[in-house]
């Protein structure tokens, strides 16, 4: 049943529980391996982020628990590590520094004009509100900044996953439908998908939003364009709950199979492997 999962947020960020919950979970589900990957510290405070102070006892909290469950299942500490700008991003000294078995490095925040960060991760409404104060309701201008922060990111490196590209599809479809099938959006997906291939990064097939959106990220409409390109994917839940650690697995291995994926990438014995997908 490939059950996996590298990408889960505690208590320690916007997670709703703490860590040992997750891995209990895990476990009683018959995962084979888990990983935490709590949002990294930006140089200012966020309602979803760390702070510095708390990565230490993250990770001797990781620790402790991977001993605890040694015999029970495979536990990996990572970071989901933004892209900010070239003194904040996976790449910098600090993120390469820390003993970590794996780096997920995603684009959640966009500069406007004025250079204030505005967070576009958000609901469709609120993605809405801050288009037309933020971004002159300009949708193919703020799609084109965020696909270039992501380009700028996989430029930079520093990490092992790229954590739900295309996240911006569902936000600005709301604003703008059909924007996705135009022809400058098509293209700039297809040069950052071209790119994570280039550079020889996992592709992050993210599930946290099917059960109550009806989406992926990137969607499944994608799905043949990364089998085309023979990207390596991973299949994650971005699980907040522990309950929903397994969330939208199933569906997207089996929309996966479909168009001709056959397999994703797993870690066994601390290295990343191809294993062929189960269902």
């Amino acid at each position: 049943m490939n059950l996996t999962n590298y990408h889960s947020h505690t208590s320690f960020c916007d997670g709703r529980a703490p860590m040992k919950e997750f891995v209990v979970e895990a476990v009683r589900q018959g995962f084979t391996s888990y990983g935490i990957s709590s949002h990294a510290p930006l140089p200012f405070p966020t309602r979803w982020t760390m702070e510095k102070e708390d990565v230490v006892p993250y990770m001797d909290e990781f620790y402790a628990l991977k001993k605890e469950f040694q015999d029970k299942i495979e536990l990996y500490i990572g970071l989901e590590i933004d892209y900010l700008d070239e003194n904040s991003n996976p790449s910098i000294d600090y993120f390469r520094n820390l003993p970590l078995d794996y780096r997920i490095g995603s684009v959640h925040l966009l500069k406007d004009d004025q250079g204030e960060v505005v967070d576009i991760d958000c609901s469709k409404e609120n993605f809405k509100e801050k288009l037309e104060k933020h971004f002159h309701n300009d949708v193919k201008s703020t799609s084109l900044a965020y696909f270039s922060r992501l380009m700028s990111m996989v430029e930079l490196g520093g990490f092992d996953i790229v954590g739900h590209a295309d996240k911006i599809a569902y936000n600005v479809s709301y604003c703008q439908p059909g924007v996705t099938e135009e022809e400058w959006y098509k293209n700039a997906l297809k040069d950052l998908f071209a790119f994570i291939y280039e550079k020889g990064y996992i592709m992050e097939i993210n599930t946290k939003a099917y059960h109550k959106l009806g989406v992926f990220y990137p969607d499944e409409t994608t799905f043949s364009l990364i089998r085309d390109m023979r990207i390596p994917i991973v299949v994650n839940s971005d699980s907040h709950y522990p309950e929903l650690v397994n969330h939208g697995r199933r569906e997207a291995l089996q929309a996966l199979k479909v168009v001709g994926i056959n397999s994703v990438m797993e870690l066994v014995s601390g290295k990343w492997q191809e294993k062929p997908i189960l269902i």
